[in-house]
């Protein structure tokens, strides 16, 4: 479980608990915070978990996500959370900027998801 102990991954969920909590106790921080740093967040984490998940059940460290597998999962979280979402929900919004960030942090674990897990 190499994952779940590295110190980027531990960083980047920090990070997002750290303004879930601001946002919930209503701390002031920019508003691009709040509305775009988890999403960038999002993927690098959900990924992570999926592979140290995939790991786990597999019982083997040399499995990888591959290129398409992050890419159709962020094809579905883009179209969940801001497209069907919105819809059903008006606490949400659908925002491109989301998206793009959403691929934005899938790129980047797919950059780096070798060289640090």
């Amino acid at each position: 479980m190499k994952i779940l102990k590295n110190h980027i991954f531990l960083s980047l969920c920090l990070v997002a608990l750290l303004i879930y909590l601001a946002s919930r106790f209503s701390l002031p921080l920019p508003t691009w915070i709040y509305f775009y740093a988890n999403d960038l967040l999002c993927m690098p984490i959900v990924l992570s978990l999926s592979l140290a998940t995939l790991r786990l059940i597999k019982k083997t460290d040399t499995i990888y996500v591959p290129l398409s597998i992050i890419f159709v999962l962020t094809v579905y979280y883009a179209i969940y959370f801001e497209w069907l979402m919105p819809k059903i929900n008006m606490r949400y919004t659908g925002d491109l900027i989301d998206v793009i960030l959403y691929f934005l942090g899938a790129f980047l674990f797919y950059f780096f998801h070798k060289r640090l897990f």
